[in-house]
């Protein structure tokens, strides 16, 4: 088992999906305004206490239904606001957010491609990939995290996963069992 929280502290960065994650998805469908937009429970108190361990949290997520014309980019935008209105009166706070409206799976910011993750380190100069943790919901997370050097962990919301995986560090049940991970194995 890994030993991250003897790891991370606040020049680590912890890198989310979004769909499956932190919200409830649709199945078959997308997410398409803030309306739509049901957290987990214990998402805001899961990023807070993140907060507390990473120096920055940052969202990417693909998001097909903008390219299918389903919903706009500025519908994508308005729901990560209403995440931050959410965040703050508990105290979390996403960095930045990325995310990828294209439809063809060889476009260089959908995931498994590194493009959001490549972003994110021109505007955040300070990430260190090899200081960085992927949390995600599928195995382009997952590999989306590995090409760019990063440990990763899945999360079993939406698919089982049979382990070992060779893209899959650690597998839990939720974004808060991840962060009382990092407490369980800091502590031993």
């Amino acid at each position: 088992m890994i030993d991250f929280t003897s790891l991370i502290d606040k020049t680590w960065t912890l890198f989310l999906d979004r769909d499956g994650v932190l919200n409830i998805e649709k199945n078959g469908d997308y997410i398409r305004n803030a309306d739509e937009f049901v957290l987990y429970n214990n998402t805001l108190e899961s990023i807070a206490k993140l907060n507390t361990l990473f120096g920055k949290i940052i969202i990417v997520t693909n998001q097909r239904g903008v390219g299918k014309g389903l919903m706009t980019s500025n519908d994508v935008i308005q729901i990560h606001a209403h995440l931050d209105n959410l965040l703050a009166p508990v105290g979390g706070q996403i960095h930045a957010y990325y995310f990828a409206p294209d439809l063809d799976p060889n476009a260089p910011h959908r995931k498994p491609n590194t493009g959001m993750g490549l972003q994110a380190k021109l505007d955040f100069p300070d990430i260190d990939f090899s200081k960085s943790i992927m949390i995600g919901n599928n195995l382009s997370d997952m590999e989306f995290g590995k090409r760019l050097g990063m440990y990763t962990m899945y999360v079993e919301t939406t698919k089982p996963l049979d382990m070992p995986n060779e893209l899959v560090d650690l597998k839990m049940d939720s974004l808060t069992a991840c962060y009382n991970a990092f407490l369980q194995y800091g502590n031993k």
